[in-house]
């Protein structure tokens, strides 16, 4: 079967020779070197945790299966993996492109590439689409061939309405059993003391957030001229005006959005990573991959 478009080969090529590390340990998990690709057979047997869709069935227990005729898999105390939650704003406001690719066809390549290398090197990842909640959620998984249902799901989103990150973030920091990673993929175009605010939620229950700030460089630079009538993507109406007139006070309420949300996120101890959709994703990728180790 071929591989999605989404795929980016160059950027999977140059960041899948770096790795993608945790920096934390995460429960039950400890992300990094990968001594054995037969994971978990040479340590200590910890639990068992419910089959998922996607689990490697060579970790299945049959007996407990012939006594039960349920399904479970075996965890070991130093599985050397981890679990990725990755979260795509699928809201409207991420259907805006200045040019020829939008924040959203920017996000779905950035979640494709770092799950198709999260599962590569045999650790877990699990995909949950949003807008005002959470519409779509993939369940962890370990399986590289479940690549392909990740990339339909991220290809058919359709972005139609408002968004809520706070609360989507909020409820799945009540949704994920144990420790794990979160990446936010988003244009954070949202409550942002509110976001700062549930970040903080997921950092005080163990996990390690990492934020991408996905924007189109109109946005960052504002370069419109004459007179031009801006729509909003989630019901704001719309306003006509001459840009030239707006342009500095724009950039500098926007210049100080930006740097109140890293702050927030630095406070929050959230590696954060601001992207323009005009940046090459295989340089952005191996750049920021590069950082984790």
């Amino acid at each position: 079967m071929p591989l999605s478009p989404l795929l980016d080969p160059d950027a999977i090529q140059r960041a899948e020779q770096l790795g993608i590390q945790a920096r934390q340990i995460v429960e039950g998990y400890m992300a990094g070197a990968h001594r054995s690709p037969f994971r978990g057979f040479a340590v200590e047997f910890a639990q068992h945790r419910e089959y998922v869709p996607g689990d490697d069935i060579r970790h299945l227990d049959w007996k407990v299966l012939g006594r039960s005729d349920r399904y479970y898999v075996k965890q070991y105390e130093q599985e050397t993996n981890f679990v990725a939650h990755l979260l795509v704003d699928a809201s409207e406001s991420m259907k805006y492109a200045s040019k020829n690719r939008s924040k959203l066809d920017y996000a779905r390549t950035a979640a494709a590439c770092l799950a198709y290398l999260i599962l590569l090197q045999r650790d877990a990842v699990a995909v949950g689409l949003f807008d005002s909640s959470l519409r779509e959620y993939l369940p962890r998984t370990d399986n590289l061939s479940r690549i392909h249902a990740i990339c339909t799901s991220l290809t058919q989103m359709a972005p139609t309405e408002k968004t809520s990150i706070a609360t989507v973030l909020s409820d799945l920091a009540l949704k994920i059993r144990g420790r794990g990673i979160v990446i936010l993929l988003s244009d954070l175009l949202d409550d942002e003391e509110a976001i700062i605010r549930s970040l903080h939620q997921l950092r005080f229950r163990g996990h390690e957030v990492i934020v991408f700030h996905i924007l189109d460089p109109y946005e960052i630079e504002f370069p419109f001229r004459d007179s031009v009538e801006f729509r909003g993507l989630e019901g704001q109406g719309r306003v006509r005006t001459r840009p030239v007139e707006v342009r500095a006070s724009y950039l500098a309420e926007f210049n100080a959005y930006l740097e109140r949300i890293r702050l927030g996120c630095e406070r929050q101890g959230c590696p954060y990573l601001m992207m323009r959709t005009d940046q090459a994703w295989a340089d952005v990728l191996a750049a920021w991959v590069a950082t984790r180790r």
